[in-house]
């Protein structure tokens, strides 16, 4: 069967229009933390992460309210266990954000990718890959240089730490999302966790005696801002993810925190040079950790009249 090849959109500088909607997914993403950075001089931590997902969980109910009437136990298990992982991720994130910058938020909470098979190996005792190790020992090589780049060990602060298990967080949540996916409506999930990590977040302010912030268009826009960008980032990922091999949306996806340094420097962050280095390191190790050469060679034993084709 032959494709039609006028149905396929002309990539533009060699990349596939659903490669630059990921691109600037991602772009999107690096913008993000510079963004809560920012409400964070005006909002506590729990309020705000409370608006942003709540705002998305809203959003969410009006565009699947069809599908959420056939709402199962499984997935308000499934949604508020993935839920509370993002609150717990998401509100660490932001608490950091309230003493490191943006650039050194972004680089440490992209150490989720190679904690991924680190978790599974100590909680599933699923055993990583070598590629995995290697990627875990240049990432955390890359945390030491950018969280104590003058005392050349690893010598954090408490935002930093905090960021540090949000990143674990954030780890524990694509590992749920892992379990429980086939087993579940996508739609109703992603509702329920949406409102379980917004309204979770707000419960929780008179526990940890957050008060309630001073009006600020900072928080108002930022959390309502991101919270409606969730849903259309979900909702682009799922188109362009059709047509993108998920080795290759990992590669832009590894960018994100480039991006955030990017727009972290033009708004006056200054890491040292040990640190710059770090972060490189830590890129690396996000890389690394999804390199699969048993893949490669297995594709390399293809033989060329092979029907097999990637893509197609």
């Amino acid at each position: 069967m032959q494709r039609d090849v006028s149905a396929i959109p002309h990539p533009i500088l060699g990349i596939k229009p659903q490669e630059w909607a990921l691109i600037l997914i991602t772009l999107v993403w690096g913008t993000t933390f510079l963004v809560v950075h920012l409400a964070m001089q005006h909002s506590g931590p729990l309020f705000f992460v409370g608006l942003r997902f709540t705002t998305a969980g809203v959003i969410s109910l009006l565009v699947f309210r069809r599908a959420l009437a056939g709402l199962t136990r499984q997935e308000c298990y499934a949604g508020f266990a993935i839920g509370a992982s993002i609150l717990l991720g998401y509100g660490l994130q932001t608490y950091g954000l309230q003493t490191i910058s943006s650039s050194q938020s972004a680089f440490i909470t992209a150490l989720y990718v190679p904690l991924v098979p680190l978790l599974q190996w100590l909680v599933l005792r699923r055993r990583p890959g070598v590629m995995s190790v290697v990627g875990i020992i240049f990432a955390f090589v890359g945390l030491m240089l950018l969280a104590g780049p003058d005392a050349g060990h690893l010598s954090m602060s408490r935002g930093e730490w905090a960021t540090l298990l949000s990143a674990l967080a954030i780890a524990a949540e694509i590992i749920l999302i892992g379990h429980f996916a086939g087993k579940v409506d996508v739609r109703r999930v992603t509702t329920v966790q949406l409102l379980t990590a917004g309204l979770l977040s707000l419960l929780l302010m008179p526990v940890t005696g957050e008060a309630l912030p001073a009006f600020s268009w900072a928080w108002l826009l930022g959390g309502i801002g991101l919270g409606a960008a969730s849903i259309v980032i979900q909702l682009t990922m799922n188109w362009a993810q059709k047509a993108v091999s998920p080795t290759r949306a990992t590669v832009i996806y590894a960018s994100e925190p480039v991006w955030a340094g990017i727009v972290g420097r033009l708004a006056g962050d200054r890491l040292p040079g040990l640190a710059m280095v770090g972060t490189a390191l830590i890129v690396i190790g996000v890389l690394i950790s999804e390199l699969k050469p048993a893949q490669w060679l297995r594709r390399k034993k293809v033989p060329p009249c092979s029907t097999e084709r990637e893509g197609v």
